[in-house]
Order: C-alpha cells, then structure tokens, then sequence
C-alpha cells in the first residue's frame, strides 16, 4: 500500500522537534507500506528536493516558518504550505490513502482537496483542536472567521474515513463537533524509552553546559511558545531564590517566540538559578533530561490547553523523571493516578515552590515516582505500541 502523508512540521530524530510521524512512517515500513511524506522545508532541509530518509519518501517543500513570526507571517505560512502541498501532492500516483496530521488545520484541506480531485480516502489526526486552540488564547477574534473556521472543521471530520485525536479531551472536542464516537480512535503522543532513558549522568555533557547534578534540577524542554506560560516558571525561580532554595535550579531548553522575554525577566529579576540551554537534537536533550530531578510540562491556565498532548511529557516518563503539569486535565489525571508526578496551580508559584520544598529530599518518593514513570512508558505509551494502532486505523481506513 503506498501512504500519502502529509504533515508540515516534519522531523528525524536528528532534528530539534517532534518525531511522531516518523515512528508512525518506520511502522508503516516495516509492514511493507511505502509512505511519501509532503513536508515543509527546515533549517536542516532548506532546499525543496526530495530525500530517502530511513526508508520514508520525503517531498520538501519550500516554504518558510518559525516560532518568531506574527501571526500574518504564520498564516501565509499554513497557506503556503497547502497551496504547494496540493500541487506537489496531485503529482504523486497510485495513492492508496491520505494521512493528514495536524497542526494547522490547513492541513486537512489538502486531504479535501484530494478527496474531491482524485477521489482518495484520508485519515486525519488531530493535534490541537484548531479553531478552538487559536480561539482561546486570542489569535482569532472575528466571529465571521471564527464561524467559517468551525464550519470548516467540521467538513474535515466528515470527510475522513477516520480521526485519530492525540488526548481524552481532544477526542472529546472532535465529537462535540457532530463526528461519530464509533469514527474516532485516542492514540496520544509517544514516548520513546530506548531513545530517553534513566542511566549514569554524562559529566561532560554536564560541563558542557555548567549543569551540576548533585542541585535539585528542573527542566522544561520543547516549544517556548505564548501558550505555554513559562512566565511562571520564571516567578517560581524568583520566589525560590528569595526563599533561599539555593540548590535548585530551573533549565529551560529548547526555542520560541517568548525565550527574549523569559531572559529579559532573569535580567531584571538578577536570577542566578535559571539557565537557557538553546535548541538541540534529541540525543542531546535526553542526557540533559537525564541530569534533572524533575520535568516541568507547562502551559497557560486555558481550557483547550487541558487537552495537551506534549511531546516534552512523554519523553520525560520514558527518562523515568517525575513529571510537574499544570493544566487540570488529563495529564493532572496521569500524574497524581499513576503516581509519576504532581500538579501545580498554575496561577500560583508559590505553590510549586510550596511542593518543591515539600518533594526535593524525599527520596523514597521520588525513586517511586521515578519508576512508576519508566514504568508507564514502556507499557502504555512506548511508541512501538503506539504507531502500531495508528498504522491499524490507517490500514482498516484503506480497506
């Protein structure tokens, strides 16, 4: 069977990003699929070529996008993006199914488009619920785009042979949108245990860098982007440091458009226990996690930001790190039912300062923590289990 794939955001595992399509395209493989992926070009794939990469079919197309652009410069980006990608897509011959996978919903009009031009059945995975997502924190106002965007969300889902939604509450939302229970499969996001794992600390990683794992280390790592709030975690660092915590500190790795004002309030507030790291591929990331004590998984106090599947989250249960979330959803759920972790309120820093001074020198706890988390990484959310049922969606999708 020969899969069209078409996600915008793209990436190998020797890419800053996530890589959940290409675990998705390694299953799909190693079934005896072939899967053509249309994608944006990156900082690591600047020209529009089309590559062999581990087997996966890579049409790059030329198209630039970042976390600093404004919101005009994003959504000529998304636009751009689906122009091309209907173009470069109607090129391609003996499709037997479409997989499109969101963000940004403009994806899923290149699945219409092929729908309706050369009849070809697609399965669409959710990964924010777009418009609601933009909506909430304030990208989009206008009641008449608003309308027209809900509308146009709603003929996506109707359109699919199946939707795969990446958390309870994303499922949740594609229903409420007039889909079919029976149409919709949760699949959330992956972790990859034999990529992070709990092993000796690297001291000259940690030179690298000027971490010291004997302080208690906290890590939020990935997107830096307005929705994910980490003003508080600077003002959690401000109130540690006052309080005297002086052995705990807070790294920042990763990239987006708030990093100059997360740095600018270190400036001003003169803290001495927050450390940006910059943007690294994963192999990097994974011995930087593997220094910390905790994971921070953080994002502004909004409704639709309780649906968040993060990356960030999942990577750190496979490093067997305890997780810290602060949206009152489902990773809430996780964290405190699975005992791998805690919520913080997230209006509140004084409360995660609060549990810090609480958790810090129990050990006993978090070694269970710890486990519990290595544990829930490898029987129910390791990415081999994962790509496999969504491989079994787009196969049953194609029959």
């Amino acid at each position: 069977m020969k899969i069209l794939y078409i996600h915008q955001y793209f990436h190998t595992p020797d890419e800053p990003g996530g890589t959940r399509s290409y675990w998705i395209s390694k299953e799909l493989i190693r079934r005896g699929h072939q899967v053509v992926m249309v994608a944006s070009t990156n900082k690591n794939h600047p020209e529009e070529k089309v590559e062999i990469i581990d087997g996966i079919e890579v049409h790059y197309v030329k198209n630039d996008y970042n976390n600093y652009m404004s919101k005009v410069q994003k959504v000529q980006s998304f636009l751009r993006f689906m122009r091309k990608s209907i173009k470069y897509a109607s090129k391609i011959n003996d499709v037997d199914i479409v997989f499109a996978t969101s963000t940004p919903l403009t994806v899923g009009a290149v699945a219409l488009k092929l729908k309706k031009t050369r009849g070809l059945k697609y399965v669409f995975e959710v990964r924010d619920l777009w418009p609601e997502f933009p909506i909430q924190i304030g990208a989009i106002k206008n009641p008449l785009v608003i309308k027209a965007l809900r509308a146009f969300e709603r003929k996506i889902y109707k359109n699919s042979e199946h939707v795969v939604a990446l958390s309870p509450g994303m499922q949740d939302g594609v229903v409420s949108a007039g889909t079919p229970e029976s149409k919709v499969t949760m699949i959330p996001n992956m972790s990859k245990p034999d990529e992070f794992y709990p092993h000796d600390p690297n001291l000259e990683v940690a030179k690298q860098f000027g971490l010291d794992n004997r302080e208690f280390n906290i890590i939020h790592f990935g997107s830096m982007g307005p929705a994910n709030g980490l003003s508080y975690i600077i003002e959690t660092a401000k109130l540690c440091q006052d309080q005297g915590l002086s052995d705990v500190k807070f790294i920042f790795m990763g990239d987006g458009a708030t990093q100059p004002i997360l740095k600018k309030m270190v400036e001003e507030y003169k803290l001495t226990n927050v450390k940006f790291l910059g943007n690294h591929k994963m192999s990097v990331v994974s011995e930087v996690v593997n220094l910390c004590d905790l994971s921070m998984t953080s994002f502004k106090n909004l409704p639709i930001l309780a649906t968040n599947s993060p990356n960030k989250l999942f990577d750190s249960l496979s490093a067997g790190k305890p997780i810290v979330v602060n949206s009152a959803g489902w990773t809430k759920d996780l964290a405190e039912n699975e005992e791998c972790g805690f919520y913080v309120d997230p209006d509140n820093p004084q409360d995660f300062v609060d549990k810090i001074k609480l958790y810090k020198d129990n050990k006993e706890l978090l070694d269970r923590w710890e486990r519990n988390a290595r544990r829930l990484s490898e029987t129910t959310f390791d990415k081999a289990i994962l790509s496999s049922k969504v491989a079994d969606v787009i196969e049953k999708a194609a029959k």
